[in-house]
């Protein structure tokens, strides 16, 4: 149990739920989006390509330097606009919680899933999917990331599950 972030009333204690972290599977991560592998280079683009949807603006390829990220969350973000896509860099296994896409407001607290995904592959979240993270172990781990160059400006909807189910996720392994 956490007392809520920035709440004054010590009364009020969040619920702790703690997430299993599922090993990341093509299959498993489907209702969020693709698991992108290796593959050879001369293969043609085909649907183990990721599937993008990057119309919408401009392009935005870079590396995110994150630091002390640990294994808890209380925010889950959608971007309605555009896919996204994320890996680390250097090898380095990693933790995304995720929800699938809706309609509604916010996800359901009982659909947030959390993945472990190594650092040999990257993500492509589906447009609306629900993501948190990427958390880790590390001190500092970089990340690639692919989405629209205004995305986090005007393409960004965020749940404080806080707020909205008095809930924190713990990612276990």
């Amino acid at each position: 149990m956490v007392a809520p972030t920035g709440s004054s009333d010590m009364s009020a204690i969040a619920t702790l739920h703690t997430l299993s972290a599922i090993p990341i599977t093509a299959k498993a991560f489907q209702p969020f989006g693709q698991l992108i592998l290796p593959q050879p280079d001369n293969v043609a683009f085909n649907l183990q390509d990721a599937q993008l949807q990057l119309s919408d603006g401009i392009p935005r390829f870079y590396i995110m330097a994150l630091h002390q990220r640990g294994r808890r969350f209380h925010t889950i973000t959608r971007h309605s606009g555009c896919t996204q896509c994320l890996g680390s860099l250097e090898g380095k296994t990693w933790f995304l919680g995720v929800a699938p896409p809706s309609p509604a407001p916010q996800p359901k607290i009982e659909d947030i899933q959390v993945f472990s995904i190594p650092g040999n592959c990257f993500v492509k979240l589906e447009v609306g999917t629900w993501h948190a993270g990427p958390y880790f172990d590390a001190d500092t781990v970089n990340f690639y990331n692919l989405e629209l160059s205004d995305t986090n400006v005007v393409d960004h909807t965020t749940c404080d599950l806080l707020e909205t189910y008095n809930t924190e996720i713990k990612i276990t392994s």
